[in-house]
């Protein structure tokens, strides 16, 4: 038995020494350790062996199986160099072919605005502050001096989800609401809150029943509307441009007393007129104004010691001015034909 193994060992040696494709190889394999191999029909036959003879053949066997075994890898990864040299001699590339380009993504013009006042206020001191989109009315409405029966709640035209007690905010100023009670009615405050809200409006090329809203809120001894037109100007100069200039003019929301619309002059005709100012010179932007002493104490701030003011402003209506977008919607297409232009890529 032992010679027998031993011509088994030498036959497929010499045979691997000569084999000169994958598939030659893979026949010395099966008719060696196959299934139906050499090596598996003696072990098949080992109950024919002596018994004192066994351990010494199932040794061998063992040793020529190993033998063949490395022979047949190293075979395998030599045909693997070769093919993968004759890859390489075949192919050819062209270092000089422009490269394929891979799109990556970008902040919108949204998110860049956002983002930039977010920089511009946090410069000023003030924190930016988060809160739920699924809003209580009476942070929503109730608190900022909005009861139920008032004429606003029409105007804003809310989605309610259950009894008109929880609904999908219409405004950001919950959220100033919700910071002023966690402040206790004796800490200053300085926060804005950009956030998405929700309308019942009908979408059009300006108007939409989603929308960012940034809102601020300034809470202190001895606020004026001084304070307020300063860091008006501020974030006007930012987003417009040093030459930018700005104005108040009277107006009414029931949570600020009083009330004012913040306008820019017209960075198109620099004042003179034309169609984005419909020939004013000026361009609305924002609605602010002094916080009502009826939402300060609401929100646990007296008044008489207390004063701040608030704003708000449209990001989109704010992105549509900026970079000259038309409609609206554009903000919110999924189709990059679309909105690739609208893509802001620094540098």
């Amino acid at each position: 038995m032992k010679e027998r193994l031993l011509e088994i060992k030498q036959k497929a040696l010499e045979q691997l020494q000569n084999v000169a494709t994958s598939q030659g190889l893979n026949e010395i394999r099966v008719s060696v350790l196959g299934k139906q191999g050499q090596l598996t029909s003696i072990l098949r036959g080992m109950r024919d062996i002596p018994a004192e003879e066994r351990a010494t053949v199932g040794a061998l066997v063992n040793e020529v199986r190993n033998v063949i075994e490395n022979a047949i890898k190293e075979k395998e990864e030599y045909f693997a160099q070769k093919a993968l040299e004759a890859k390489l001699a075949n192919e050819q590339v062209d270092v000089t072919l422009p490269a394929t380009e891979i799109r990556t993504g970008a902040p919108s013009i949204l998110e860049h605005i956002v983002e930039e006042i977010e920089e511009v206020f946090m410069s000023m001191g003030y924190d930016v502050v988060d809160g739920p989109e699924i809003e209580e009315d009476k942070y929503n409405f109730e608190l900022l001096n909005i009861p139920k029966g008032h004429p606003a709640r029409d105007a804003q035209d809310t989605f309610y989800i259950e009894d008109e007690k929880v609904l999908l905010r219409s405004q950001t100023s919950p959220v100033q609401v919700r910071t002023m009670l966690a402040a206790g009615g004796d800490k200053p405050i300085r926060m804005i809150c950009p956030g998405k809200t929700y309308r019942r409006d009908a979408d059009d090329a300006t108007h939409s029943h989603q929308f960012m809203q940034i809102e601020g809120l300034l809470v202190d001894k001895n606020i004026s509307l001084s304070n307020l037109k300063g860091t008006f100007d501020v974030i006007a100069k930012r987003l417009f441009g040093e030459g930018c200039e700005t104005r108040f003019r009277p107006s009414y929301y029931q949570f600020t007393e009083p009330s004012v619309e913040t306008d820019i002059s017209c960075f198109v005709c620099k004042g003179k007129g034309c169609s984005l100012c419909k020939n004013s010179g000026w361009i609305t932007v924002s609605g602010a104004g002094m916080v009502h002493p009826n939402v300060l104490r609401n929100c646990g701030y007296d008044p008489d010691v207390w004063t701040g003011f608030a704003f708000g402003f449209g990001a989109e209506r704010l992105a549509m001015l900026k970079y000259g977008i038309s409609d609206i919607r554009k903000f919110y297409l999924t189709d990059l034909r679309e909105t690739n232009v609208f893509d802001r890529r620094e540098g």
